[in-house]
């Protein structure tokens, strides 16, 4: 089974469990590959791929009726102008899809989903041999879907824009266009997505060399500056302690002397941009003093009321929505190819799991690795766990001391220790991440890849040339893929929050 056919079907299933929709809307799409693709199959896939989104649409075709199987889809793809009727009041579902059909159904529907479809603009179809068979109102979405990829020429170097799409055509052209739905808040010249859906292509590819098997399809995120904002004005957990130490009324005169001076250095830090060389530690330190004794749930119920801040910079966003929106794509993306996902992080792995905690991110604790305090029964009043036992009316605690800070190769100890296999991507931001990064891509038995993001965009972030040109040199020097924030993505945090 192929890609496409897999997440077709992964759909359907969601579709049973959540929606109750009858899988066989799904999986009885591409049943005989030689046969014709029709109107109501490519317009009720683009459904699925939407999400099967319920409209408020009154069917205006004669030939659709209200218990179709397909019907949902096609009121759907009307209301959205993603297909139309053919006169006469008819829609002609089991009509046959032609290939510039095909690209108009698919070049509107990327419209729809405000995707970047500007590559049309310089593609040249007139090389091919039957240039000019085509109809004038295809032109356009010809020219995109040859230039994203989405189509491709038959034997003997034609385009064959009025000839008929088979089912398996339809599959492929459908999966090649899934993949640039799934990243559609990037650009179309992105470097970063292009290789990694090419990539994505290979590694799932069981007829490929580059063939990854689902048990070994492993990345490995940083997250502070890779997934989530790092400068407003500062990491998330860095915020999160000065507003401890320096600003809750309930701890601001419980906070010891150490404790009061690292909020303090964060404080002098976030000002003037002073660098206090010794400041991850005691961040670190600090943190694990700082809610000493709160149990598990009372240290992710602080998280959560501080998540809901605003966030300093920025109108429309609360300092729990800093997500970069283009990297959860990323996220989703690879999830959606049967990657299991881990976010290994500097940030407290227990702050870590207060961010996620019902955020867009969908990982669960297990898949979460960060820096580590020591956890301890309520009632173990300093005794060796080696020599207490948990007891019935015991609670978790946090224990007050800081383990380890995960940066730089503790990270790949941590990949070792808790994942227990190499990973064939990372995803980072600073040379915090280099070690991991390069853990990923060298001497890996599989086709792997590891990204940096280069905070270039000062417009929409509080970004800075200088350390994204550093991180771009740091690219070209280890070979790994730069991301750019500025011309990479078409939005970071979404249409309603501006930058102050």
């Amino acid at each position: 089974m192929n890609g496409m056919k897999r997440k077709l079907l992964s759909l359907a299933l969601a579709l049973v469990l959540c929606l109750s929709v009858v899988p066989a809307q799904a999986a009885a799409l591409w049943e005989a590959p030689t046969a014709p693709a029709t109107r109501e199959m490519v317009s009720t896939a683009l459904w699925q791929m939407e999400g099967a989104p319920v409209v408020n649409y009154a069917l205006p075709f004669t030939d659709v009726g209200q218990d179709a199987p397909y019907a949902e889809a096609v009121r759907w793809a009307s209301a959205q102008q993603i297909a139309g009727g053919v006169g006469g009041g008819l829609f002609l579902p089991e009509g046959t899809v032609s290939r510039e059909m095909l690209a108009v159904m698919l070049h509107r529907f990327a419209k729809h989903a405000g995707m970047d479809v500007s590559v049309g603009e310089d593609t040249n179809i007139l090389s091919y041999t039957d240039a000019f068979a085509w109809s004038d109102w295809a032109v356009e979405a010809l020219q995109w879907a040859v230039g994203a990829g989405v189509l491709d020429e038959r034997d003997g170097g034609v385009l064959d824009a009025r000839g008929p799409v088979s089912q398996q055509e339809a599959e492929a052209a459908l999966s090649r266009f899934y993949d640039l739905y799934a990243l559609r808040l990037w650009t179309g010249e992105a470097r970063a997505r292009n290789e990694l859906i090419a990539y994505m292509r290979a590694i799932t590819d069981e007829t490929s060399a580059d063939f990854i098997p689902v048990a070994d399809r492993i990345a490995v995120f940083d997250l502070d500056g890779t997934l989530f904002c790092e400068t407003d004005p500062n990491y998330f957990d860095y915020t999160l302690l000065k507003y401890r130490v320096l600003e809750d009324p309930e701890y601001i005169d419980k906070a010891s002397d150490f404790e009061k001076e690292v909020a303090n250095q964060i404080k002098e830090q976030n000002e003037k941009g002073t660098s206090f060389p010794d400041l991850p530690i005691d961040h670190g330190k600090a943190v694990a003093s700082a809610f000493a004794g709160m149990t598990l749930t009372q240290f992710n119920d602080y998280i959560q009321e501080f998540k809901k801040q605003p966030m300093p910079s920025y109108d429309g966003m609360l300092r729990g929505d800093g997500w970069y929106l283009p990297m959860l794509e990323i996220v989703d993306y690879l999830k959606a190819n049967d990657f299991t996902v881990y976010i290994v992080s500097g940030t407290d792995r227990l702050i870590v799991r207060g961010l996620a905690y019902n955020s867009p991110l969908g990982l669960p604790n297990s898949q979460i690795i960060g820096s580590v305090e020591t956890i301890v029964a309520s009632k173990q009043d300093g005794a060796d766990g080696l020599d207490y036992l948990f007891a019935q009316d015991d609670a978790l605690v946090l224990g007050g001391e800081f383990v380890i800070k995960n940066l730089k190769m503790n990270k790949v100890s941590a990949i070792a220790h808790e994942i227990g296999q190499q990973p064939v991507l990372s995803f980072g931001n600073s040379t915090g991440d280099s070690s991991m990064a390069e853990y990923v891509i060298r001497s890996n038995p599989y086709r792997s890849l590891a990204f940096m993001l280069c905070c270039d965009d000062l417009e929409r972030e509080n970004g800075s040339k200088s350390k994204a040109q550093r991180m771009y040199d740091l690219c070209a020097q280890y070979d790994w893929v730069p991301i750019s924030m500025k011309n990479d993505w078409t939005t970071i945090y979404g249409s309603g929050v501006t930058k102050k």
